[in-house]
């Protein structure tokens, strides 16, 4: 497979671009992900995509890239956001500081909608902007082909095959984005096809030959990436081990569960239960970061004591955890939070190439598409996405066996009522947490002073944007009774309406 094939998304470090990857799959083209250290290396791609990113172009040690070569490839070029600013200046025009920092939706009013980068697009649509500096002037051979709603220019056109814009056409808020980019992609030729078995294809045989005779442990919790990844190390057919670790933060029965489903697709997984060491090594710690790390940590410490001298070790990470971190060499991203399978341990091992993460550059959606081409059965692929760190990361401040006790039992009465009303498969995620301040209630005749819990279910595509659910009334009424009536240290149920972002879609 030549570069010539592909889309090449050059990362200049926005949290978004990996959904850049993401649309031009759903496109059907086959797009990958390039840091801007390997720009020199690409070899002849059939379209580029700069990204957007969190630094300024004005600042001293902005992210640049080979003007020169990229004229040379001849090729369509989209500049995003950052790209758009930063061509915009190779072309010798100027870019200002903004007066302030545009975060949010605004209005998209193309010039012309019968051909080019809108063609077809609605005279006035709405788009997602992040960003603070803005184009001052534009070069003589620039042409303005959208501005916003108060004539700010938005999009540019400096040829027949390059192009800039300032908003994200890649998030879903940006509502004919994908439609943008579909008619970018229609500039250029011969580019290879998306297809999910190709991709199974490709994956086995990296794996074989990565893996060769050597042992793979395989962590697996039940989730739709683990037991995919489970799925997919045991058709390759390489010498594999898979290790559920039961942490003691998990929900209400779980670890029941997982074994039960591991059975149905037959794939034999061992069980450690470690719940005791976490509790005991999570004791006293309030910081979200330090918690992280200590479960990551003592996660792999577990798992090398349960296989001894096992040689190399499989992840189910995807692209949303890789990006999120912003710890992939080089990454120009700014850090959101520490990934459970991007700690100090992990990476270690990742320096010794002992680490194996097939599904690296795929998303959810595409995760399940894989697991169906393997025949997992549904139930388990639309699973719920569940954290690595488990209850943890919903539990803010201290991790007690009394606080994650709560959260079961207020989570398994939510996620119970979610499958009664018809619901579950509705959302993408839905969980009970807890916020550990007490407030006063009344329960009887006496007064109480307990805890609150937050629900939270949400619709996204991939966890890097999420919209909260407009669920029944009836349904959670009924949960906020039950839970009330029956969950001793809850007086107080609140139901969470942020979207992501700037929320995120955890509590920690």
């Amino acid at each position: 497979m030549n570069d010539r094939q592909l889309v090449a998304v050059i990362d200049f470090g926005s949290q978004y671009t990996q959904l850049i990857v993401r649309r031009v799959r759903e496109l059907g083209y086959l797009a990958k992900l390039y840091r801007l250290e390997d720009f020199p290396s690409l070899d002849s791609p059939g379209a580029i995509i700069l990204s957007g990113g969190p630094k300024s172009v004005l600042e001293p040690d902005a992210p640049d890239i080979d003007f020169n070569r990229l004229q040379h490839f001849g090729v369509p070029v989209l500049g995003v956001c950052y790209g758009m600013q930063l061509l915009n200046l190779k072309h010798g025009g100027t870019v200002k500081p903004g007066d302030r920092r545009e975060y949010g939706p605004a209005a998209l009013l193309p010039e012309n909608t019968g051909d080019g980068l809108f063609k077809g697009i609605a005279p006035s649509s709405q788009v997602w902007m992040s960003h603070s500096d803005t184009v001052e002037r534009i070069a003589g051979d620039c042409s303005v082909i959208a501005r916003n709603a108060e004539g700010v220019p938005v999009a540019l056109q400096w040829s027949d095959r390059m192009y800039g814009i300032q908003f994200h056409p890649e998030v879903t808020h940006s509502h004919e984005g994908s439609a943008i980019l579909r008619n970018f992609l229609a500039m250029a030729s011969g580019l290879k096809m998306f297809d999910i078995g190709d991709f199974k294809n490709e994956m086995t045989r990296s794996i074989r030959e990565r893996a060769g005779n050597r042992q793979v442990v395989c962590g697996v919790s039940g989730g739709v990436d683990s037991t995919v990844l489970a799925m997919l190390l045991h058709e390759a057919g390489v010498h594999m081990r898979a290790i559920f670790v039961d942490n003691g933060l998990l929900r209400k029965n779980e670890s029941e569960e997982v074994q039960r489903n591991f059975a149905r697709i037959g794939v034999d997984i061992e069980t450690v239960d470690a719940s005791e060491r976490f509790l005991k090594a999570l004791a006293g710690e309030t910081n979200p970061e330090k918690k992280r790390r200590i479960i990551g940590g003592l996660f792999i410490d577990v798992f090398w004591e349960a296989v001894g001298d096992a040689e190399m070790l499989a992840q189910g990470t995807l692209y949303p955890d890789v990006i999120e971190s912003a710890s992939n060499a080089g990454s120009k991203a700014s850090v959101i939070k520490t990934h459970h399978n991007r700690v100090e341990r992990v990476l270690e091992l990742q320096a010794q190439g002992k680490v194996l993460e097939p599904l690296a550059e795929l998303f959810k959606d595409e995760v399940r598409a894989l697991g169906a081409s393997m025949g997992i059965p549904h139930d388990i692929l639309w699973r719920h996405p569940f954290p690595g760190p488990g209850l943890a990361v919903r539990c803010p401040g201290e991790v007690t066996r009394e606080r994650l006790d709560i959260i079961r039992e207020c989570d398994a009465i939510f996620i119970g009522n979610l499958r009664k009303y018809g619901w579950y498969d509705k959302v993408w995620q839905a969980y009970a947490g807890l916020i550990p301040v007490k407030t006063v209630g009344v329960k009887g005749d006496e007064r109480s002073y307990e805890w609150a819990t937050n629900l939270r279910a949400i619709v996204s595509e991939d966890a890097m944007t999420a919209d909260w659910v407009e669920l029944p009334p009836e349904l959670l009424r009924e949960t906020s009774n039950s839970i009330l009536n029956s969950v001793k240290g809850i007086n107080r149920v609140l139901y969470d309406i942020s979207t992501k972002p700037p929320a995120s879609i955890e509590w920690e």
